[in-house]
């Protein structure tokens, strides 16, 4: 049903900084604007997924939505999108696992700098049926362009998200059961709790518990992003330049891997950069 994580998106009262800030970590250019649905719209596409910049424009209700989810819970991310290669079926078996499926609609968008246009067509569950993480459906027959690079060292691709869950075994049949993506990792720890890895085409959606979390009725929620690179310290050493505030690199989880915490200029989304090992994704 699913054969990949489409976009991202992320909330921010203020879509020129937010771009410019992510145009910055990135080191790529924005791959598409567009304003619609009651919001001005800035894509970035990696080599595997979009993210997708929100910021409400103009007053009616679906721009007075936008600020609502702003008012409540900030900027930050907002929703996933899946990517599927066939909407019908896709929502038929939404239908079925009963996650409540929206009628599927027709959209469409034009790239305010170019002028091409890009369609597709989704829909959305509710968000009561999947634990409190927003999520949409869409399939689409064009590719999005391509981010170009500005300098070296840039961020490649995702490498993960991250949804934290208070109810790991509800979590586990969603991703798992319901949405059909594969568990590659199942792992408990005294300390961190425990960390479930469900493979989404070239990227995990990781899913945490902590220990000591009772309130299994609490929502689950979109807790941060991990981005790839090649070289860490090339990438550390472009982003001080830029002002941007990062950690030391430190050895990651993985074997092989390094890993370094990126503090500002991410629209308020907690973000980890990693250097896979052996230049394989982690």
């Amino acid at each position: 049903m699913i054969t990949g994580l489409d976009h991202i998106v992320v909330l921010t009262s203020d879509i020129a900084a937010a771009g410019a800030a992510y145009e910055t970590l990135f080191a790529r250019t924005p791959s598409w604007r567009y304003r619609g649905g009651g919001a001005d719209r800035t894509l970035f596409t990696l080599d595997n997924t979009t993210l997708e910049l929100v910021a409400p424009h103009g007053d009616d209700d679906a721009a007075q939505r936008v600020r609502s989810a702003l008012a409540t819970q900030g900027e930050g991310l907002a929703s996933l999108c899946f990517r599927t290669s066939d909407i019908a079926r896709t929502h038929r078996r939404l239908d079925r696992l009963t996650l409540k499926p929206e009628p599927v609609t027709e959209v469409e968008s034009r790239d305010e700098t170019s002028g091409a246009v890009l369609s597709w067509k989704r829909t959305r569950a509710a968000t009561d049926a999947t634990r409190g993480v927003r999520m949409f459906f869409l399939e689409r027959e064009q590719e999005r362009p391509l981010s170009v690079r500005t300098t070296t060292a840039p961020i490649t691709a995702m490498d993960h998200v991250v949804v934290s869950t208070a109810d790991p075994e509800r979590a586990a049949a969603l991703y798992g059961a319901r949405l059909g993506l594969d568990m590659a990792l199942d792992r408990s720890h005294p300390e961190w709790g425990r960390l479930m890895f469900f493979r989404c085409g070239d990227l995990v959606v990781e899913v945490t518990h902590r220990p000591g979390k009772s309130e299994t009725d609490a929502p689950d929620r979109l807790r941060g992003i991990c981005w790839r690179v090649a070289d860490i310290d090339a990438t550390r050493a472009r982003l001080i330049a830029a002002g941007v505030d990062v950690s030391e690199v430190r050895t990651g989880r993985k074997p092989g891997t390094r890993v370094m915490t990126v503090r500002n200029g991410t629209c308020g989304v907690p973000t980890l950069l990693v250097q896979p090992s052996q230049g394989k994704p982690d």
